[in-house]
Order: structure tokens, then C-alpha cells, then sequence
């Protein structure tokens, strides 16, 4: 499939890594799970804070791993919103230069107008053929509203 021969999405659309949102919240299922249950077992001489300690640990790691699960990038009319772990960053579609996804990148890095670029931890390079269709998506959208209306062809 090549660049060219990508269909634009319709908008809204919101791409997401798979593989890591089921790593993240299953282990954070887990260590809920676990906290909870090492709590209820834990034998004397552990008191009751140090069982609320142990189920608020396991909630502290959980949001952690929340952080991770819910990169994405979300693409409107107006423009593309990119969640990464700790910061949402929103830019209108002139902006938007470019989009790319190296071999070697564990996600892809979107280019703007102000000379910035970030990674976007919502196209992760691990999930392979998926995330190089997305990137093509993203990519056939920044042509048809970015640069596009940019150059005032829009």
C-alpha cells in the first residue's frame, strides 16, 4: 500500500496502540487484584493503615500504567489532539507539517510549523503493518487539511 493509494479517514478518528493499552491496564488489573488480596491476607502484626497502604500502592502503580494506556491521537476537523503519557498537546491542522515513523522509533514523531516535533506515543512503532496505516491515514490528512488549506487550496 502505497502513501498515495491511503483513503482519508472519516472525522473524528482516534488511533491508539493495541498491544500496549491491553499490557498497561492488564497489569494494572493485576496489581489491583494483588494489592487487594495481600491486604485481606496480610497476617498481625500488619494494622489496618498498613493494609490501606499496600491497596494504595497497588492504586498509585495502576495510575501509572494508566498514564501509559491512554495514549492516542485524536484527529477533528479543527486540527490533532496527541495524548502522550504526561502531556495532551493540541494543534490546529496548519500547523501540521509532517508525520514519520522510523524502523528503529518505538513511535511515530509528528513535525509542525513552529520547528517543534513530538513523539506520539499513540503510534507505536511495535504494532508494525497497524501503525504504518495509521501514520499513512495521518499522513493523508495533514495533505488534505494542512498544507492544503495552508496554501489556501481548501
Amino acid at each position: 500500500m502505497s502513501p498515495e493509494n491511503v483513503s482519508v479517514p472519516e472525522l473524528p478518528v482516534v488511533w491508539r496502540p493495541r498491544k500496549g493499552r491491553v499490557v498497561a491496564y492488564g497489569f494494572a488489573g493485576l496489581i489491583i487484584v494483588g494489592a487487594v488480596v495481600l491486604a485481606i491476607f496480610l497476617p498481625p502484626p500488619f494494622t489496618v493503615v498498613d493494609k490501606v497502604a499496600m491497596v494504595l500502592l497497588g492504586a498509585a502503580m495502576a495510575g501509572v500504567l494508566h498514564l501509559l494506556g491512554r495514549c492516542r491521537v485524536e484527529a477533528d476537523e479543527t486540527g490533532i489532539t496527541v495524548v502522550n503519557a504526561l502531556r495532551v498537546h493540541r494543534y490546529e491542522w496548519p500547523e501540521v507539517l509532517a508525520v514519520t515513523l522510523a524502523d528503529s522509533e518505538p513511535w511515530a514523531k509528528i513535525d509542525f510549523a513552529d520547528g517543534a516535533t513530538i513523539g506520539a506515543m499513540g503510534l507505536q512503532g511495535s504494532e508494525k503493518e497497524r501503525t504504518v496505516r495509521q501514520v499513512r491515514q495521518l499522513a493523508a490528512l495533514i495533505r488534505e487539511r494542512g498544507e492544503a488549506r495552508e496554501n489556501g487550496e481548501g
